[in-house]
């Protein structure tokens, strides 16, 4: 079986660290087109390195842009790249613009789409992933889920169970298999930090960084935080801080981006973590650090249901509150079902059971 991996930005990379050796152990051919959609060194080349990924085969170069112009790049070179390789399926991870433009790319030339991590719902259309996520979704002729109520979402959208595998949170296995690759790392030392004695904070997201009363809320409540706060940012989010009102001279540190490895470390020695991220969501359940997620929604509610993350609007008491209250959590929760380094293997055996065209599709 010969498939084309397509991974374009930093939750891609870490969720096929662990698949690439599991498809190879599987006998399955696996090949990486990475679109270039994250392309800048700290944001792409250290993640390749820090979780020993295979150089891609294909690098598309697509770039920023806007949402459409991204998606368009990616589309019409990625299916330049599948009417030229004729892989036996595509597989797309996640919910960034590079899944969709490959999920449409595929699906217009009838080459079968698998979909890592299908299913999430956040019910927010003005969120750009919950569009990726639906149309990618309905597109896909393999479905494989990181938590069971994904499926019910798929069934409940028309989409055939027998094409719905539940294999659990590639993210989760990720962590799990670096941990002990990270057991010795004190990275918060080289900012001058103790373990336990700050909090670590990962702000990007347009629906608070580009609604400057939303990000004054939250750099307010990051200068209120009763702990130092270490801020590593995201390049787009740097200039908007200083009109924010953090400008590095206060208890909020900024540091550039950092690699998986030391990203992960950090998490797991923050005394609580504040963020909007949805990988880091699902990261800090893993490392047992309690999370304050700054968003209106999240389609990583099982975090909040076994206790490890709480939602907040972009509110600097609520933020404040949020955060007093996973500062004084117990950090012990429950581990949600199949989080475990079972993931790959399961997606392997499910490529292996045959995946099902979509109906005209069949040759």
């Amino acid at each position: 079986m010969r498939i084309i991996v397509v991974v374009g930005a930093r939750p891609n990379f870490i969720k096929v660290g662990p698949l690439m050796p599991a498809l190879a152990a599987a006998g399955i051919e696996a090949r990486i087109a990475h679109t270039g959609q994250h392309y800048d060194a700290t944001m792409s080349d250290v993640f390749f390195s820090d979780l020993e990924i295979p150089k891609p085969d294909w690098f598309l170069g697509v770039g920023s842009g806007t949402h459409a112009v991204q998606t368009g790049t990616a589309m019409m070179k990625l299916e330049e790249l599948l009417s030229a390789e004729r892989p036996d399926a595509l597989l797309v991870v996640g919910d960034v613009n590079s899944t969709l433009a490959g999920a449409l790319a595929a699906a217009k030339i009838g080459i079968p789409v698998v979909h890592l991590e299908a299913g999430l719902r956040s019910g927010d259309m003005s969120m750009p992933e919950e569009v990726n996520r639906l149309v990618t979704d309905q597109l896909s002729s393999m479905l494989l889920t990181p938590v069971r109520e994904a499926d019910a979402n798929l069934v409940a959208e028309g989409i055939d169970a027998n094409r719905i595998h539940f294999v659990g949170n590639i993210m989760a296995e990720s962590v799990l298999r670096n941990l002990e690759r990270i057991r010795s790392r004190d990275v918060c030392a080289a900012y001058g930090l103790s373990c336990g004695g700050y909090v670590l904070a990962t702000i990007h997201r347009p629906e608070n960084t580009d609604h400057p009363e939303r990000l004054r809320e939250i750099a307010a409540a990051l200068l209120a935080a009763p702990l130092p706060v270490l801020f590593p940012v995201h390049p787009r989010t740097r200039p908007l801080l200083a009109s924010a009102g953090i400008d590095g001279a206060s208890n909020v540190r900024l540091s550039d981006p950092v690699g998986y490895l030391d990203m992960l470390a950090l998490q797991r020695d923050a005394a609580a973590i504040v963020t909007d991220s949805g990988g880091i969501q699902e990261e800090a359940c893993m490392v047992g650090t309690p999370c304050v997620t700054v968003r209106r929604n999240t389609e990583r509610a099982i975090t909040i249901a076994v206790g490890a993350n709480r939602l907040s609007a972009a509110d600097a008491i609520e933020i404040g509150r949020g955060l007093g209250e996973a500062l004084a959590s117990e950090r012990v929760w429950e581990r949600p079902e199949r989080w475990d380094e079972k993931v790959s293997s399961r997606v392997a055996q499910a490529l292996l059971s045959g995946v099902i065209p979509l109906a005209g599709c069949a040759e």
